[in-house]
């Protein structure tokens, strides 16, 4: 399994705010979609997960705003997953301005996986090995996060 080489994104105009600055609303958003282009990374589009029954809801999340980010700027959204018990799962994200490197903003954001039929907390170990192996192998030979 490769590295994950991070999310580009370039921010649209109707996420700034007076300031031409990005507010700060959307950068959950960002986290979000990083984790989805993860899973498609990983082989496991969300739409798979979903179609196996399994939610993976969102149970906290938190950012730091290191620098501010501007309409016209470039980022990468590095995501790494800081722990994954088989039926959780914590996150971890690192923005870098894509031009300097420059780190703009660090979050994190903690999820459980649910099978929606049961409604219930679920072990992917258990209930889905395949889910299981992918998200253990990636935790493992992931980098750790730099500062």
């Amino acid at each position: 399994m490769s590295p994950y080489p991070g999310y580009l994104r370039e921010p649209h105009y109707y996420e700034t705010d007076q300031m031409g600055i990005i507010h700060h609303s959307n950068y959950i958003r960002w986290f979000e979609e990083a984790r989805i282009d993860l899973l498609t990374f990983l082989g496991m589009p969300f739409h798979t997960l979903e179609a196996a029954g399994i939610s993976v809801p969102v149970v906290a999340v938190d950012c730091q705003y290191k620098n501010m980010i501007h309409y016209g700027d470039r980022v990468r959204i590095e995501v790494y997953v800081q722990q994954y018990t088989g039926t959780r799962m914590d996150f971890a994200y690192r923005v870098y301005d894509d031009k300097t490197e420059q780190l703009m903003t660090t979050g994190s954001s903690k999820h459980c996986f649910i099978a929606t039929e049961k409604n219930r907390l679920t072990s992917l170990k258990k209930t889905a090995q395949a889910f299981h192996e992918v998200f253990q192998q990636f935790a493992e030979i992931q980098p750790e996060p730099q500062a």
